[in-house]
């Protein structure tokens, strides 16, 4: 399992998430929207999930039915 991170989080980047994460699995660049998780990297701590100040990441198994997109989208930012 990886966490992946969603719509809410396109245009706030806040990067919260990264100053937490111990593996450093957490990347963007400056023409991406948001972060992505790399789901080989992810060490499934959570940590990310707390600190997001607009609950953007969720495990993948429970992204909500309208943003599963984003398990793809993520998936494929590290292709």
């Amino acid at each position: 399992m990886a966490f992946v991170i969603t719509q809410p989080c396109e245009g706030v980047k806040d990067a919260s998430c990264v100053e937490v994460c111990p593996v450093d699995c957490i990347h963007t660049d400056d023409d991406a929207p948001m972060y992505y998780i790399n789901p080989d990297d992810c060490i499934d701590c959570a940590y990310c999930v707390a600190v997001c100040p607009v609950s953007a990441i969720f495990d993948e198994f429970t992204v909500p039915a309208n943003m599963r997109e984003y398990v793809r989208t993520n998936r494929l930012y590290f292709s």
